[in-house]
């Protein structure tokens, strides 16, 4: 008899614990929807969170359009120095700005061809190099700084660097001397 007493006592349980495995229960029973309330009604209202995900437009594709034509490509166009005597430091930069749009992909890793397309990167990424690029407009203008901010943002994100043969090498590593900082 003494037995069944202590039995019965373990599986007695309290009131919180059986709310807590209610809980439980009910959270494991309807993934991605969640209760809320309904201002204009005043009622509970059942939000189904992965149709509402799904339904959101992660990449907009007008937005990714402005941001490089618009922005990234517009302005380089406009601030890089011109004509034929500064075109291999312009391809540098420009070198430097696909490496990181393309996410550490580079055309010296497959004979010419990056495999990659900066014009579809992601958003967040597009917006990231356009930052840098206004700020550089803003401040100096200068193409060596620019080239650095690059080679400084493909540095922090691990994606290496183009590989060059000597005299472009070492036009490169001038441009990063020349650089302020």
């Amino acid at each position: 008899m003494e037995e069944n007493k202590k039995v019965k006592k373990q599986v007695e349980l309290s009131e919180s614990d059986i709310e807590r495995l209610e809980l439980l229960q009910k959270a494991n029973e309807k993934v991605g929807k969640q209760l809320s309330i309904d201002s204009e009604k005043g009622k509970l209202v059942e939000v189904d969170e992965l149709r509402e995900l799904i339904g959101k437009e992660f990449e907009n594709p007008e937005e990714k359009y402005n941001i490089y034509y618009k922005g990234i490509r517009n302005l380089l166009m406009a601030y890089l120095p011109k004509g034929k005597e500064f075109k291999e430091v312009r391809d540098i930069i420009y070198d430097e700005k696909n490496i990181f749009l393309n996410l550490g992909k580079r055309k010296s890793d497959n004979n010419g061809i990056r495999g990659g397309d900066g014009r579809m990167t992601f958003q967040p990424v597009m917006n990231e190099i356009l930052d840098i690029i206004v700020t550089w407009v803003a401040k100096s203008q200068n193409p060596f700084d620019i080239y650095r901010s690059f080679y400084e943002l493909n540095e922090k994100h691990s994606y290496g660097h183009e590989e060059y043969d000597k005299s472009a090498l070492n036009v490169a590593k001038a441009m990063f001397k020349l650089s302020e900082k």
